[in-house]
């Protein structure tokens, strides 16, 4: 049976990506999708969301905005990657699917508790505010949830500082109750996500099968490439969302190891690091793991061919 599935995400270039990855691909039912503020603001990603949905015919799927801003900090986004508008570097066409009248946290605690036990995945790919806030206010979906699957840190990797990666950085209080929920947990960080990039020859396979929506994420992706050249020297951009769409497709995308992780709320230099612990015998009752490596070219695979049936 098809994998159901929450995407809590923050669109942004990849989070397109993991969207249409997740509505194009048969072993996946996207069941819901929620916004939360991150790469832009609430307003902006949600209207992304919308309109990469336009884009694709998703008219079956329910699109609820949650928190507008962290559990504590104010809220930070990251203009210098994304752009003002979130999502810069094409044009998307207006947003035509509606806008839930109900709160993300809301939809999401609806979902899993009127669904059965162990049914519904959620895939957080942008900060873990909605998350949480589920979580704190409806602590039964902890045990009713199969698992969450999450982009967000690195053992070795950061991006926003010398420590943290963006998503777990503009929420730490947030991702450490995700982290310590007691669910199975399985975080797909930088180290692994650093390695799926938009190489020239996956642009050129973008433009072999000429559909709208490819050629909508080729441009995304060639804006994409620029702006981090300018701000992290990629030479080509990592495409980290989708990964965890495609690790639930096919797991043999991304191997795991299960090990202890949390979340640095009070260090000077390192608030918000995801701190893994390789280095000691795992407990039987350790729930969390972590990707450790990347068949690049399956995970491209899962993408191209999402693309052609969207098209």
């Amino acid at each position: 049976m098809a994998k159901k599935i929450i995407l809590d995400c923050d669109p942004g270039h990849d989070d397109a990506i993991a969207l249409m990855l997740a509505y194009a691909n048969p072993e996946i039912d996207l069941v819901a999708v929620t916004t939360v503020a991150g790469n832009q603001t609430l307003t902006k990603v949600t209207n992304n969301a919308r309109s990469i949905a336009t884009l694709i015919g998703m008219k079956d799927v329910p699109i609820a905005a949650g928190c507008d801003r962290p559990l504590v900090n104010e809220i930070n986004v990251a203009d210098e990657i994304h752009g003002d508008s979130g999502i810069d570097g094409t044009e998307l066409p207006k947003p035509e699917v509606p806008l839930q009248d109900i709160h993300a946290v809301d939809l999401i605690i609806e979902t899993i508790m009127n669904s059965p036990e162990k049914t519904i995945t959620l895939v957080p790919t942008g900060a873990l505010t909605n998350i949480a806030m589920a979580a704190r206010r409806e602590p039964k979906i902890v045990d009713r949830v199969k698992e969450v699957v999450l982009m967000g840190g690195g053992y070795l990797e950061s991006n926003y500082s010398a420590a943290a990666e963006f998503n777990i950085f503009v929420d730490p209080e947030a991702a450490r109750v995700v982290f310590n929920a007691g669910w199975k947990l399985t975080m797909v960080g930088l180290d692994v996500t650093h390695k799926a990039l938009a190489t020239p020859d996956v642009l050129e396979e973008m433009e072999k099968i000429n559909t709208v929506p490819s050629i909508k994420v080729k441009e995304l992706m060639t804006f994409f490439q620029k702006m981090y050249k300018e701000s992290q020297d990629f030479d080509y951009p990592p495409v980290h969302d989708p990964v965890t769409v495609a690790y639930l497709i096919d797991p043999s995308v991304m191997e795991v190891v299960k090990a202890p992780i949390d979340i640095e709320l009070h260090g000077e230099l390192t608030r918000g690091m995801t701190v893994v612990d390789f280095n000691h015998i795992v407990a039987s009752d350790c729930v969390t793991y972590v990707g450790v490596s990347l068949d690049k070219q399956k995970f491209w695979d899962l993408v191209y061919d999402a693309l052609r049936k969207i098209g």
